[in-house]
């Protein structure tokens, strides 16, 4: 007998998979978006917080590589309109409270961007027993602070592979653990994004990050014929009784598509 699904979800708003894991990742999760160079990872978790934000959902993307500027620029160009919902940078942490206000008393849906520039900038600011207590404390403390004042319920690190090299990890399991533990106590759902290596030989950089995720999204580039496809696969959703296929990854007229699971795609 088939148990009735009555877990809150939230849509990866990717046309196809979606209806292929029960519609969706489960509220407070925390899931690792894994690939390559290329695969599209940061895009596809902006969509998911772009697209919660026009239904009036609030989404804090902290970018520890790529600068605000330049991630705005390339979801522009993909077609996102931000005219739809609150866009909010912040450049400067000694602003946040300013911002945070200033959204209180709109409608509309917001995703909060933290600059890397204001996280280096607080890094000098602070006293720091260690590079990895100083960068998890900013990051924990503007999410604190947004969920504390207005809210939040969407969150994306990236990426994890950038916080390994700015940090030091003595004991990665505990320390990762308490990490996982922190974004599920926040009641948010959560995307990790982390940059595998070319031989795709693991989903993060200890080997414990898959164990403690709730879920793992697989983004890949494979060779087909004289192309390359982009393809994505539901590693583990736990929860959730989904599709293990791997679908073909695109974006086009706007929207991200999962096709052909389980056959090779008509090129």
């Amino acid at each position: 007998m088939e148990i009735a699904n009555i877990t809150t979800r939230v849509k990866t708003y990717i046309q196809g998979l979606d209806d292929n894991m029960q519609g969706g990742i489960p509220q407070g999760h925390v899931t690792l978006v894994c690939g390559s160079a290329g695969t599209m990872k940061s895009s596809l978790c902006f969509n998911v917080l772009y697209n919660e934000a026009v239904n009036g959902k609030i989404g804090l993307y902290i970018s520890l590589e790529q600068s605000a500027k330049s991630l705005l620029a390339h979801m522009a160009n993909m077609g996102y309109d931000f005219n739809k919902i609150n866009l909010v940078v912040i450049k400067d942490l000694g602003n946040l409270k300013k911002e945070i206000d200033a959204l209180k008393a709109s409608k509309k849906g917001t995703i909060i961007i933290t600059d890397i520039g204001a996280i280096r900038k607080e890094i000098r600011d602070i006293n720091v027993t260690s590079a990895n207590a100083g960068w998890l404390n900013v990051i924990k403390n503007v999410a604190r602070k947004i969920k504390m004042d207005v809210g939040f319920d969407h969150f994306v690190l990236d990426s994890m592979s950038a916080l390994y090299v700015l940090s030091k990890f003595e004991n990665p399991r505990i320390e990762l653990f308490y990490i996982f533990e922190f974004m599920r106590d926040l009641g948010i759902t959560s995307f990790l994004i982390s940059e595998m290596p070319l031989d795709n030989s693991k989903y993060a950089e200890y080997d414990v990050e898959d164990y403690l995720a709730d879920g793992i999204i697989y983004l890949r580039l494979t060779r087909f014929r004289r192309d390359v496809v982009r393809e994505i696969s539901i590693v583990k959703m736990r929860g959730t009784n989904c599709n293990n296929d791997v679908f073909s990854f695109e974006y086009k007229k706007g929207q991200f598509h999962a096709l052909y699971g389980g056959q090779n795609p008509l090129l």
